[in-house]
């Protein structure tokens, strides 16, 4: 049976994800190849252009949409408060569905009212004066008119997910950072832990994705020989290996492949690791970040949190 984890809202997740960051045009047959294969759980979001294709793509698998966990996330440009509600619901009619299963606040940080997915000035984010915490208060809203049965947060860091606990009424289901066995984590993991916050973890192969470039040198991290090492027992790859690394911490994992083939094997990291795997990979943590947005984004991010220097 797929390891199901349970949200403080009583809502069940499933470990194992399905990510669908990039390639657009290819997300419909991937998304329903994926929940063909077994998945349950779809990942997306409005800036990632995918939530189209993720809607066909969920119609095409003929898998009912109450049997799938659905996730998509608000985009920087719609973080003042009247424009939450109208932005969740042009997520909703392009993903062809009348509620997500969670909604995320994509990033801390508010960028000019309008459509413009990326406003820029002299090259710079047009930035907007916008407390996350009014951002946070409109999407609690989201839960009473059902346009989201759950909400959340990704990108945060400590000081910013104490703040919001602290000046909200509903603590977040889930935070989405990124999270893989070269950026443990483990101090920030233990807190969300002990305030009841599930955690997801996207980039979970590291640097796999091309977009990260040689960042962390040519090595990759599905080529660990420790991850390779501990699967061998299990009959399980480096990358397989990773993704219970996650699941064995009670995270969810959000891999991420159009290649068929990938697309299955990856299902196969839902196990558990032993308690000296765990240790074993505890030794290789690299505290490497690879999605750092800071200066991009117009501001800094993950302060005080591994992988960020200062």
């Amino acid at each position: 049976m797929p390891t199901i984890f349970k949200l403080n809202t009583g809502a069940e997740i499933p470990a194992i994800g399905f990510g669908t960051w990039q390639d657009a045009g290819e997300q419909e047959d991937a998304v329903a190849e994926a929940i063909k294969a077994g998945y349950r759980h779809i990942d997306t979001a409005r800036v990632y252009g995918t939530e189209k294709a993720v809607g066909k793509g969920v119609r095409k698998s003929g898998v009912p949409r109450e049997a799938l966990f659905i996730t998509t996330k608000l985009w920087s440009n719609k973080h003042h408060p009247d424009d939450v509600e109208p932005a969740i619901q042009q997520s909703l009619d392009d993903l062809g569905m009348k509620y997500v299963d969670l909604y995320l606040m994509h990033w801390p940080v508010a960028w000019k009212r309008g459509e413009e997915l990326f406003p820029k000035q002299d090259g710079k984010p047009v930035m907007e004066d916008v407390d996350i915490i009014d951002t946070w208060k409109a999407m609690e809203q989201l839960l009473k008119n059902g346009k989201a049965r759950a909400i959340g947060v990704s990108n945060f860091d400590k000081v910013e997910m104490e703040r919001l606990i602290k000046n909200s009424s509903i603590v977040p289901a889930v935070h989405q950072m990124e999270c893989h066995p070269w950026l443990q984590q483990l101090e920030f993991t233990k807190w969300h832990r002990d305030n009841g916050i599930h955690i997801t973890h996207y980039s979970p192969f590291g640097n796999q994705n091309t977009f990260y470039g040689e960042k962390g040198g040519a090595a990759k991290l599905i080529d660990e020989p420790v991850l390779a090492e501990i699967g061998d027992p299990y009959n399980k790859t480096a990358a397989q290996v990773a993704l219970a690394w996650g699941v064995t911490q009670g995270h969810s994992v959000l891999p991420k492949s159009k290649t068929p083939s990938r697309i299955r094997s990856n299902l196969q990291g839902d196990f558990k690791l032993s308690p000296e795997d765990m240790k074993n990979i505890q030794k290789i943590n690299k505290k490497l970040r690879f999605n750092d947005s800071s200066g991009d984004f117009g501001r800094v991010f993950f302060t005080g949190l591994e992988g960020k220097i200062g």
